[in-house]
């Protein structure tokens, strides 16, 4: 893959980084699209109105092979978090040809960098149980699973909570850590 471009996304790419959601969303835990969450997945100009949707652009193609809602503060209604200080990452999605290239990790660090840059000191998100692959990312950036966030938005589906703390000392190579597979 050539080299990736991280950028808000283009109108003329909502449906399109809809439709590459919900089969990102599909292959990793189809269990995730039970009542109705397919179309909020879909809904990407409903969460460009409320937080920051990038995507990663392969710049060798042109092709949007990712994409991520990044969520700046408590007051979006996106936020699943109630912290002040806290940013929040939502909706992590890689076209399935494209894992395992960084993708993944470099939307993952764009968040971070503007959670960072907006004077956040955490970032928040959640995961299925299933989604191995992006908790091994988590991870690796220096996410920490938080327990005491967990919920369950529907009976047997729980979201795991991942929490990384941003703080002065950690500055702006908090979480650098080698390049690899993104979930």
């Amino acid at each position: 893959m050539s080299r990736l471009h991280i950028r808000p996304v283009r109108a003329d790419e909502h449906a399109a980084l809809g439709e590459l959601t919900v089969e990102a969303y599909a292959s990793a835990d189809p269990r995730t699209l039970d009542d109705g969450y397919a179309e909020e997945l879909r809904d990407v100009a409903g969460r460009a109105r409320d937080a920051v949707v990038l995507v990663a652009v392969d710049e060798g193609t042109g092709e949007v092979v990712g994409g991520v809602t990044f969520v700046p503060d408590v007051s979006s209604p996106l936020a699943e978090f109630t912290e002040p200080d806290a940013a929040g990452i939502r909706m992590l999605a890689v076209a399935p040809h494209a894992r395992g290239r960084g993708v993944g990790e470099a939307l993952t660090r764009a968040c971070i960098d503007r959670a960072r840059a907006g004077g956040r000191r955490q970032v928040v998100l959640h995961s299925t149980d299933r989604m191995t692959a992006a908790h091994r990312l988590y991870t690796r950036l220096g996410f920490e699973r938080d327990p005491a966030i967990d919920w369950e938005p529907e009976p047997g589906l729980w979201l795991r909570g991942f929490r990384l703390r941003l703080d002065a000392r950690a500055g702006a190579d908090a979480g650098r850590g080698s390049a690899g597979a993104a979930g």
